[in-house]
């Protein structure tokens, strides 16, 4: 039986999908630590979520999110091979989102979480897929990945975790607290 550890990021550098290592600050390293948080953060959102509908969603988007920090992960020649995620996939976060503006309001304002449990772990998730979102960006930007899809399917991924908040707040039987008295 082999065990939990390696040993092998011991001198502060973490392997790719590929050849090479980086160091462990480095900012490709950084964006995919955002983004195992924020399965993290879908995992106990999941586990804490009332409504059934939003259970499934979750567990969807995690497995995306790992699809997507394999293409990060990858070497940039390597990057094409890990490249799952595309314009399909955007469309099902925004058709998830329609979905539930049928049946959740919009507040008119900024709202305070807090309002259920599983509103709040979806609202903390929300702050973590952002960061990860801004990680991505950075990355985007100075050429280190390629694949803009990455950075659309965050952005749409924070807006549905917003709606899902909204809706468990609701399904919980809680009005949502606005941030304004």
């Amino acid at each position: 039986m082999s065990p939990f550890y390696t040993r092998t990021g011991d001198d502060g550098r973490t392997g790719l999908l590929g050849e090479g290592r980086l160091p462990k600050y480095h900012p490709r390293i950084e964006a995919l630590g955002a983004l195992d948080e924020a399965s993290a953060a879908l995992g106990l959102a999941r586990a804490l979520c009332q409504t059934p509908q939003t259970k499934p969603i979750l567990m969807d988007v995690q497995r995306d999110l790992y699809a997507l920090m394999a293409e990060i992960a990858a070497t940039p020649e390597n990057a094409e091979r890990f490249r799952t995620l595309g314009p399909p996939r955007i469309q099902w976060l925004e058709s998830q989102a329609d979905n539930l503006s049928a049946t959740v309001p919009l507040p008119a304002e900024f709202i305070l979480p807090g309002d259920s449990l599983s509103g709040a772990a979806l609202a903390l998730t929300r702050t973590i897929v952002r960061r990860a979102e801004r990680r991505v960006a950075e990355l985007l930007d100075t050429g280190e990945i390629k694949n803009p899809i990455l950075l659309q399917y965050l952005n749409r991924l924070s807006s549905l975790c917003f709606a899902l908040e909204l809706l468990e707040n609701q399904s919980a039987g809680h009005d949502t607290t606005l941030a304004k008295k």
